[in-house]
Protein backbone atom coordinates (compact mmCIF):
# COMPACT_ATOMS: atom_id res chain seq x y z
CA UNK A 1 0.00 0.00 0.00
CA UNK A 2 1.50 3.56 -0.69
CA UNK A 3 1.65 6.21 1.52
CA UNK A 4 -1.27 8.28 -0.47
CA UNK A 5 -3.31 4.90 -0.18
CA UNK A 6 -2.44 4.64 3.45
CA UNK A 7 -3.36 8.04 4.37
CA UNK A 8 -6.60 8.24 2.59
CA UNK A 9 -5.60 11.03 0.40
CA UNK A 10 -6.66 11.26 -3.19
CA UNK A 11 -5.95 14.09 -6.04
CA UNK A 12 -9.47 16.43 -6.90
CA UNK A 13 -9.59 18.26 -9.76
CA UNK A 14 -11.69 21.50 -9.27
CA UNK A 15 -13.63 22.59 -12.08
CA UNK A 16 -16.01 26.23 -12.52
CA UNK A 17 -19.22 24.46 -13.54
CA UNK A 18 -20.08 27.99 -15.19
CA UNK A 19 -17.57 28.01 -17.82
CA UNK A 20 -15.64 24.78 -17.83
CA UNK A 21 -12.10 26.03 -17.03
CA UNK A 22 -10.16 24.69 -14.24
CA UNK A 23 -9.02 26.11 -11.21
CA UNK A 24 -6.99 24.06 -9.36
CA UNK A 25 -5.58 20.58 -7.86
CA UNK A 26 -5.57 20.30 -4.57
CA UNK A 27 -5.93 17.19 -1.93
CA UNK A 28 -8.69 15.39 0.07
CA UNK A 29 -8.91 12.31 2.48
CA UNK A 30 -11.99 10.71 4.15
CA UNK A 31 -11.96 14.34 6.78
CA UNK A 32 -12.15 16.68 3.77
CA UNK A 33 -14.72 15.16 1.80
CA UNK A 34 -16.66 14.91 4.84
CA UNK A 35 -15.97 18.64 5.62
CA UNK A 36 -17.38 19.19 2.05
CA UNK A 37 -20.31 16.87 2.28
CA UNK A 38 -21.52 18.89 5.37
CA UNK A 39 -20.94 22.43 4.45
CA UNK A 40 -21.78 22.37 0.64
CA UNK A 41 -18.23 24.45 0.39
CA UNK A 42 -14.75 22.74 -1.01
CA UNK A 43 -12.42 21.76 2.04
CA UNK A 44 -9.35 20.14 0.64
CA UNK A 45 -6.20 18.30 2.95
CA UNK A 46 -3.16 20.71 3.26
CA UNK A 47 -0.49 18.29 2.71
CA UNK A 48 2.33 21.20 3.76
CA UNK A 49 0.19 22.31 6.79
CA UNK A 50 -0.97 18.26 7.28
CA UNK A 51 -4.41 19.88 8.27
CA UNK A 52 -7.64 20.27 7.27
CA UNK A 53 -8.18 23.32 4.89
CA UNK A 54 -11.21 25.65 4.61
CA UNK A 55 -10.66 26.53 1.12
CA UNK A 56 -11.56 30.62 1.00
CA UNK A 57 -11.75 30.78 5.23
CA UNK A 58 -9.31 33.62 5.02
CA UNK A 59 -9.16 35.27 1.32
CA UNK A 60 -12.47 34.99 0.37
CA UNK A 61 -12.32 32.73 -2.12
CA UNK A 62 -14.98 30.15 -1.39
CA UNK A 63 -15.83 27.32 -3.58
CA UNK A 64 -19.83 26.59 -3.42
CA UNK A 65 -19.39 22.71 -4.93
CA UNK A 66 -22.11 21.79 -6.87
CA UNK A 67 -21.46 18.35 -8.25
CA UNK A 68 -18.54 15.48 -7.12
CA UNK A 69 -17.16 13.21 -9.62
CA UNK A 70 -15.35 10.02 -9.61
CA UNK A 71 -12.88 9.12 -12.11
CA UNK A 72 -13.14 5.68 -13.76
CA UNK A 73 -10.67 3.99 -11.46
CA UNK A 74 -11.76 5.71 -8.31
CA UNK A 75 -8.05 7.09 -7.35
CA UNK A 76 -9.33 11.15 -8.54
CA UNK A 77 -12.30 13.25 -7.83
CA UNK A 78 -13.55 15.95 -9.92
CA UNK A 79 -15.66 18.95 -7.76
CA UNK A 80 -17.33 21.41 -10.05
CA UNK A 81 -17.92 24.92 -8.46
CA UNK A 82 -19.49 28.20 -8.67
CA UNK A 83 -16.21 30.29 -7.58
CA UNK A 84 -17.27 34.08 -7.71
CA UNK A 85 -14.14 35.41 -6.25
CA UNK A 86 -12.02 32.83 -8.40
CA UNK A 87 -9.42 30.56 -6.57
CA UNK A 88 -5.68 31.09 -6.86
CA UNK A 89 -3.73 32.88 -4.32
CA UNK A 90 -2.73 35.17 -6.55
CA UNK A 91 -6.05 36.80 -7.25
CA UNK A 92 -6.51 35.01 -10.59
CA UNK A 93 -9.75 32.95 -11.61
CA UNK A 94 -7.28 29.83 -12.59
CA UNK A 95 -3.89 28.51 -10.85
CA UNK A 96 -3.62 27.48 -14.39
CA UNK A 97 -3.73 31.27 -15.63
CA UNK A 98 -6.29 32.37 -18.40
CA UNK A 99 -7.12 29.28 -19.27
CA UNK A 100 -10.99 29.50 -20.52
CA UNK A 101 -12.06 29.60 -24.00
CA UNK A 102 -14.21 32.60 -25.21
CA UNK A 103 -17.34 30.74 -25.02
CA UNK A 104 -16.59 30.27 -21.65
CA UNK A 105 -17.31 33.91 -21.11
CA UNK A 106 -21.05 33.01 -21.47
CA UNK A 107 -21.13 30.96 -18.64
CA UNK A 108 -19.62 33.33 -16.31
CA UNK A 109 -21.62 36.53 -17.86
CA UNK A 110 -24.70 34.24 -16.37
CA UNK A 111 -22.47 33.48 -12.69
CA UNK A 112 -21.50 37.35 -12.38
CA UNK A 113 -25.74 38.07 -12.95
CA UNK A 114 -26.83 35.68 -10.38
CA UNK A 115 -24.05 36.96 -7.95
CA UNK A 116 -25.56 40.12 -8.21
CA UNK A 117 -29.35 39.40 -8.55
CA UNK A 118 -28.31 37.36 -4.50
CA UNK A 119 -27.04 40.76 -3.55
CA UNK A 120 -23.45 40.44 -3.51
CA UNK A 121 -22.64 43.28 -5.33
CA UNK A 122 -23.64 47.08 -5.79
CA UNK A 123 -27.07 47.21 -4.79
CA UNK A 124 -27.14 49.61 -7.57
CA UNK A 125 -26.38 47.51 -10.41
CA UNK A 126 -28.08 47.40 -13.88
CA UNK A 127 -28.82 44.21 -12.96
CA UNK A 128 -30.54 44.11 -9.98
CA UNK A 129 -32.65 47.21 -11.18
CA UNK A 130 -34.16 46.01 -14.19
CA UNK A 131 -34.99 42.25 -12.78
CA UNK A 132 -36.68 44.35 -9.90
CA UNK A 133 -38.99 45.44 -12.14
CA UNK A 134 -40.05 42.04 -13.04
CA UNK A 135 -40.12 39.42 -16.29
CA UNK A 136 -42.80 41.86 -18.38
CA UNK A 137 -39.69 44.72 -18.10
CA UNK A 138 -37.11 42.31 -18.88
CA UNK A 139 -38.78 40.40 -21.69
CA UNK A 140 -39.05 43.86 -23.06
CA UNK A 141 -35.82 44.53 -23.31
CA UNK A 142 -35.36 41.46 -24.79
CA UNK A 143 -37.34 42.18 -27.73
CA UNK A 144 -35.71 45.83 -28.11
CA UNK A 145 -32.10 44.15 -27.91
CA UNK A 146 -33.72 41.43 -30.44
CA UNK A 147 -34.84 43.99 -33.09
CA UNK A 148 -31.31 46.05 -32.63
CA UNK A 149 -29.57 43.01 -33.42
CA UNK A 150 -31.70 42.56 -36.75
CA UNK A 151 -30.84 45.84 -38.03
CA UNK A 152 -27.26 45.35 -37.15
CA UNK A 153 -27.19 42.08 -38.91
CA UNK A 154 -29.36 43.31 -41.83
CA UNK A 155 -26.66 46.02 -42.31
CA UNK A 156 -24.16 43.17 -42.53
CA UNK A 157 -21.33 45.35 -40.16
CA UNK A 158 -19.61 43.06 -37.82
CA UNK A 159 -18.42 45.65 -35.20
CA UNK A 160 -22.59 46.39 -34.62
CA UNK A 161 -23.82 42.78 -34.90
CA UNK A 162 -21.41 41.56 -31.99
CA UNK A 163 -21.91 44.72 -29.71
CA UNK A 164 -26.18 43.87 -30.28
CA UNK A 165 -25.44 40.14 -29.87
CA UNK A 166 -23.90 40.74 -26.51
CA UNK A 167 -26.56 43.05 -25.54
CA UNK A 168 -29.19 40.77 -26.57
CA UNK A 169 -27.38 37.57 -24.89
CA UNK A 170 -27.03 39.70 -21.48
CA UNK A 171 -30.87 40.43 -21.47
CA UNK A 172 -31.57 37.16 -22.81
CA UNK A 173 -29.78 35.61 -19.92
CA UNK A 174 -31.39 37.98 -17.33
CA UNK A 175 -34.98 36.85 -18.59
CA UNK A 176 -33.65 33.24 -17.71
CA UNK A 177 -32.71 34.31 -14.42
CA UNK A 178 -36.18 36.30 -13.46
CA UNK A 179 -38.01 33.06 -14.74
CA UNK A 180 -36.31 30.71 -13.11
CA UNK A 181 -34.68 28.71 -15.46
CA UNK A 182 -30.72 27.98 -14.95
CA UNK A 183 -28.13 28.09 -17.98
CA UNK A 184 -27.97 24.30 -16.99
CA UNK A 185 -31.61 24.08 -18.33
CA UNK A 186 -31.18 25.18 -21.37
CA UNK A 187 -27.67 23.48 -21.75
CA UNK A 188 -29.42 19.76 -20.66
CA UNK A 189 -32.06 20.71 -23.36
CA UNK A 190 -29.87 20.98 -26.45
CA UNK A 191 -28.11 18.22 -24.97
CA UNK A 192 -31.17 16.20 -25.01
CA UNK A 193 -32.12 17.16 -28.70
CA UNK A 194 -28.58 16.90 -29.81
CA UNK A 195 -28.81 13.23 -28.40
CA UNK A 196 -32.06 12.09 -30.12
CA UNK A 197 -32.36 10.53 -33.34
CA UNK A 198 -34.51 12.74 -36.14
CA UNK A 199 -37.37 11.67 -36.95
CA UNK A 200 -37.48 9.52 -40.34
CA UNK A 201 -38.58 11.70 -42.99
CA UNK A 202 -42.50 11.00 -44.67
CA UNK A 203 -41.83 9.06 -48.14
CA UNK A 204 -43.76 11.47 -49.68
CA UNK A 205 -40.95 13.75 -48.50
CA UNK A 206 -38.05 12.43 -50.02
Amino acid sequence: MSEREADGLLPVVVQDVDTGAVLMLAWTNPEARQATQATGRAHFWSRSRNTLWDKGATSGQRLEVVNVAWDCDQDALLYQVHAPQGACHTGRTSCFGEVEPPSAMLGRLFAVQRERLAGASDEASYTRRLAAEGLDRVLRKVGEESAEFLVAAKNGDPEPIRAEAADLIYHLWLALHVAGVSLDDVAQELRRRHQTPPRPRPAHES
